[in-house]
């Protein structure tokens, strides 16, 4: 049974990394650049949460509908402000500028919501299943993040191949000139794009703090890290893959503190990340895109 208790945490932590690694995905499917500052949209999404439900009292459904709504506005801004100065540059100046947006809402965290350490309260109350006399035990969080990540993968998968918005989404991705001449606009099918990964780290932010409930302007940088790995892991640019990838990442991470150690566990982590660099640097559903010459 304890082996099955540390599958179905792996489960539930690789689940809220998957919602994380499906924005990262998206971003770089469509706009071709990795957003490093989208581990601290979660953090500013969970203390959205936490200001407007733990410390003014509104409802809980209504601080989750205004985190959303707060870091997509936000994911909006950064990629007027930062990145589409920067659409023609080369990738290592976006790089660099993501490294500064990301450093730049930590310090900002620091001022206004201070270093110490919030009590988060959790927002998700469905009981816990409890099997074979309490020995298994499958809580109302791991539940609704499991749920929610199948969701969003599912709507996902059907926005972009369905809708208009999503099939421009596709063509940017395809091929950025090609759709500009067909009248896409680009500029706008971005900022949708990062409108939704940013909607989307909203959510994962009150899953991760609800499963795990502190908070600090620190609490999206770590998790934001590891959902990139399983967006490399599962084929960056693939939703399915960002979904599967995040899954076997949180299996991984749970089974090695486990039956390893807990102070080993981030290193298997990035030494996962090695070994799929090297030997599949494509991801598990990544494919391989011959540049154009």
């Amino acid at each position: 049974m304890d082996f099955l208790n540390f599958l179905i945490s792996g489960l539930s932590l690789g689940s809220v990394y998957a919602i994380i690694a499906l924005g990262y995905t998206m971003v770089y499917g469509i706009a071709k650049m990795l957003n490093f500052a989208h581990g601290d949209v979660i953090m500013v999404g969970g203390f959205i949460v936490y200001y407007t439900v733990s410390m003014s009292g509104l409802p809980e459904w209504l601080g989750i509908i205004i985190s959303v709504i707060g870091c997509t506005v936000l994911g909006v801004v950064i990629e007027r402000l930062a990145y589409r100065p920067l659409r023609g540059a080369t990738p290592l100046a976006v790089l660099i500028t993501a490294i500064g947006v990301s450093y730049l809402l930590q310090n900002l965290a620091l001022l206004i919501f201070k270093a110490d350490t919030k009590s988060f309260q959790s927002v998700v109350h469905l009981p816990a299943i409890k099997i074979g006399n309490g020995e298994l035990t499958i809580t109302g969080e791991t539940i609704v993040t499991i749920a929610a990540c199948i969701i969003i993968m599912i709507f996902l998968t059907l926005f972009v191949n369905k809708t208009k918005p999503g099939r421009a989404m596709l063509a940017v991705s395809e091929d950025r000139g090609a759709a500009q001449l067909m009248g896409v606009n680009v500029n706008g099918t971005i900022a949708l794009t990062f409108a939704i990964g940013s909607g989307l780290a909203a959510i994962a932010g009150v899953l991760l703090c609800s499963a795990y409930p502190t908070l600090t302007p620190y609490t999206g940088a770590m998790p934001g890290i590891k959902a990139f790995v399983a967006a490399v892991f599962g084929g960056i640019g693939s939703i399915p893959g960002a979904m599967v990838g995040g899954i076997l990442l949180g299996v991984i991470e749970s089974l090695s503190k486990a039956y390893i150690s807990s102070q080993m566990a981030d290193a298997i982590v990035f030494l996962v990340l090695i070994i799929i660099l090297v030997v599949k640097p494509t991801g598990i559903f990544g494919k391989k895109i011959n540049e154009k010459v």
